[in-house]
């Protein structure tokens, strides 16, 4: 188990990039890499978390999965296996705007997916 002095809860308006993320199982799993979020509206949709130094290790957490936001990182409600690759699948990379449900999960994992593709 990771022990770690997150600091104070925050939220995801001052959440940094680097800050630990730590899963449910209290282990050290990456680090924050991106905030996924549109203040103008108030809508925190998750984090990018950087799983390895390697290429390939980016993951979404969706913002249902996250239990706190702290100061210097993030605690997960679900374990590192449980969350989701942004790549996209390659179904999606031939299907149309019309053929994709852009509501909920999907949208934020297509949000998340331009982050790391640098179309965001």
């Amino acid at each position: 188990m990771f022990v770690a002095d997150l600091g104070a809860p925050t939220s995801y308006l001052t959440l940094e990039p680097g800050g630990d993320v730590i899963d449910a199982t209290g282990e050290r799993i990456g680090k924050v890499e991106h905030v996924l979020a549109d203040p103008s509206v108030d809508v925190f949709d998750g984090i990018i978390v950087d799983c390895s130094p390697l290429p390939g290790g980016l993951r979404f957490a969706d913002a249902e999965q996250i239990d706190g936001l702290f100061e210097r990182g993030v605690v997960l409600k679900v374990r590192a296996e449980d969350l989701h690759e942004p790549e996209p699948s390659p179904a999606t990379l031939k299907a149309t705007p019309d053929d994709v449900d852009s509501s909920g999960l999907q949208a934020r994992l297509r949000r998340a997916w331009d982050y790391i593709s640098g179309r965001y």
